[in-house]
């Protein structure tokens, strides 16, 4: 009897990526990772501390260090690498496109080499363009490649409400959209706590949600990121659980709902720009997309994100 590996290849062994093995290998989500960078001690490095974990945890993972050759056989790539924005210059996610392409220009060209062809999910910021700028570059089918995007904003969206109500985080569904960055958006219409609309229970118990600031409310999930890079200089715990979770839905062929950054064909009304929606998650990729009832302002604002990305995209383009 053949029994099938699960393998993963990390392309950058920074913060973000080694928490993004860590999630994997502790979740039981995989039986193989290889990490790639740029500086292969640091890589080894990470690999063998990782790799020293998993005596203690429950499932055995290999966690090596490697190169492109690697991938040919893989199931799924995660693109790690870049810089973080630097808060003393007032830096953007957007901010670092040119430095972050001048570092994917080289991840891609590995990727094509190894022949790889299995599922690509990117992190590297700004998140939604450089998805849309390897996806172009690489020719490859849009529904194989898409990236974690608004996946982590929502869970801090979901934070924000829970401690604006008084209810757990978990009985609440709630979608940052657009950008993983500062033109995204709270889709509010589609909010519900224990599956009630939050707009409806304004309207019914409004002592106690009748006076949510919202758009308060909305710019603390934003901010989410910011308060934790200020505070310990990188995000890591918070984007690798998100990976893993989508990771989770790809590898179990789930379709489960969960909000990522994906081509869009027409929905919403947006064509040829990678933003983050309610996405259908399976082995396949991106299956399907979910089409929100969202308001005219919602949509308005929805529109502003994805021009932003669009302009970014062709600037990405040209670097």
């Amino acid at each position: 009897m053949e029994l099938q590996k699960r393998k993963i290849i990390i392309a950058g062994a920074g913060h973000v990526g080694s928490h993004a093995g860590y999630a994997l290998i502790s979740q039981g989500l995989c039986e193989e990772i290889v990490y790639i960078d740029v500086d292969e001690n640091k890589a080894r490095a990470q690999a063998m501390d990782l790799f020293d974990s998993t005596v203690y945890l429950q499932k055995r993972c290999l966690v090596r260090a490697g190169n492109y050759t690697d991938a040919a056989d893989g199931d799924l790539f995660i693109v790690a690498a870049g810089p973080l924005p630097d808060m003393s210059k007032g830096q953007t996610r957007m901010d670092t496109l040119r430095e972050t392409i001048a570092i994917i220009k080289d991840v891609v060209e590995g990727i094509r080499s190894s022949g790889f062809h299995g599922i690509i999910l990117n992190i590297s910021n700004p998140a939604d363009v450089v998805t849309h700028y390897i996806q172009r570059v690489l020719d490859y089918p849009a529904e194989k490649i898409f990236s974690t995007s608004t996946t982590l904003d929502s869970a801090r969206l979901r934070r924000a409400i829970s401690e604006a109500v008084g209810v757990d985080q978990k009985s609440i569904l709630a979608y940052a959209l657009g950008e993983h960055g500062e033109s995204q958006m709270a889709a509010w219409s589609a909010v519900t706590i224990g599956g009630k609309p939050l707009f409806q229970l304004m309207e019914e118990q409004p002592e106690r949600y009748g006076s949510l600031d919202l758009k308060a409310i909305a710019a603390e999930g934003k901010a989410g990121g910011w308060h934790i890079l200020a505070g310990k200089g990188s995000t890591e715990f918070g984007i690798g659980a998100a990976i893993a979770e989508v990771v989770r839905a790809v590898f179990g062929d789930e379709n489960r709902v969960l909000p990522v950054s994906t081509l869009l064909t027409g929905q919403y009304g947006e064509t040829g720009v990678y933003a983050s929606v309610p996405s259908l998650l399976n082995r396949h990729g991106v299956a399907d997309v979910i089409e929100l009832n969202l308001t005219k302002e919602e949509l308005e604002e929805f529109h502003k994100s994805c021009q932003t990305m669009k302009e970014n995209f062709e600037l990405a383009l040209t670097l």
